[in-house]
């Protein structure tokens, strides 16, 4: 049968779909070697024209590399199918029972803030940035409804060990306050935490979009304090309120091109290079960096690009003996004095006590 005699015989179906068929037939047809095409098709309750159809895509998938010996190579042309090169998927992928719940929470969450089935909320109440629009909700609500049915009687074992990481009840909270404020066009006051102050600030803002990114909520509005975009993450909301005034944001203003990332250095940022310990390796991945270097016994060498250069004096003190400025010269000298000044007046203190 030709490819268009194929697609001819082959009804239409969703690509979630297919794939989620295709993802179950590699490893059943690696157990069941030579079975008649007519079989595996009824099998899986599909026709003969649509198991040649899934054949025909698998033998152009594979590992990355895309070699003919990365490729999975699938024969029936004799009326049988054999199946090779696809050992890496020869069982059905299985979640843990971690990794299971941990989806459940998240998808539980999601699901208790209305419109926020996608990537993205308009202030306009829209989903935007790949999000699915309408149904969002309910696919949700199936997803769940699978893993807990997959997941119900492990986790039910009293022998179960789970760990899961659950974000504090004053996150979820801010993320209901700040999408009700985004979907009724109002603006919104925030208690918000500034890490690298630490500092919790007042401001008024009228709400852009919900965003997330790499797991993380982030508030996009105009900020009457800062009078100007800002992006605010929600697990450092500490308090949120919903004010009665609608949300005036100025007709020039556009949101930020978050395509590229969260961090849009400036051209008079300035570059800061630091070497981190063993104990401080977090901040390369907590923090955005130029460029890491690996060096010997677990250290790092990180280039920062910064605005406000007391941010690193700050975050260096904080970690003590774990990192130092290596450039520029400026900074590391004031680090260094900023540091002795500073244990000079614990002995001070020690002294008067």
């Amino acid at each position: 049968m030709s490819a268009a005699e194929r697609r001819r015989a082959t009804p239409a179906e969703s690509a979630t779909a297919r794939l989620g068929r295709l993802l179950t037939l590699v490893p059943w047809l690696l157990d069941h070697q030579g079975i008649p095409v007519e079989e595996a098709a009824a099998t899986f309750g599909v026709t003969s024209a649509q198991m040649e159809a899934d054949l025909s895509l698998l033998f152009v998938c594979g590992t990355p590399g895309h070699l003919p010996d990365d490729l999975i190579d699938a024969d029936w042309e004799d009326g049988r199918i054999f199946l090779s090169n696809a050992e890496s998927l020869a069982r059905p992928w299985r979640f843990t029972l971690d990794e299971a719940l941990t989806l459940m929470v998240g998808l539980r969450a999601l699901s208790q803030v209305g419109g926020l089935a996608g990537a993205g909320t308009d202030r306009d109440g829209s989903l935007a940035d790949g999000a699915t629009g309408a149904g969002g909700g309910d696919a949700v609500e199936r997803a769940l409804a699978k893993l807990e049915a997959a997941a119900g009687a492990v986790a039910s074992s009293e022998s179960a060990r789970v760990s899961v990481s659950i974000a504090d009840d004053a996150a979820g909270a801010a993320l209901a306050t700040v999408s009700e404020a985004l979907r009724s066009g109002r603006r919104v006051h925030l208690s918000y935490l500034v890490p690298s102050r630490d500092e919790t600030t007042e401001r008024d803002v009228d709400p852009m979009r919900l965003v997330s990114i790499e797991s993380r909520w982030y508030l996009e509005g105009w900020c009457h304090r800062a009078e100007a975009v800002r992006l605010f993450r929600v697990d450092r909301i500490v308090a949120a309120t919903v004010l009665d005034a609608a949300g005036a944001i100025p007709e020039q203003v556009v949101g930020r091109d978050l395509t590229a990332g969260l961090f849009v250095p400036d051209p008079t940022d300035l570059d800061v290079v630091i070497e981190t310990g063993p104990d401080a390796a977090w901040v390369a991945e907590y923090y955005p960096t130029q460029s890491v270097t690996e060096l010997e016994g677990g250290f790092r060498r990180l280039v920062l690009r910064t605005g406000d250069p007391g941010w690193v004096a700050r975050l260096v003190w904080r970690l003590g003996g774990s990192a130092r400025v290596v450039e520029p010269a400026d900074l590391a000298r004031s680090v260094r004095d900023g540091a002795r000044e500073a244990l000079a007046a614990y002995d001070a203190l020690g002294q008067q006590a």
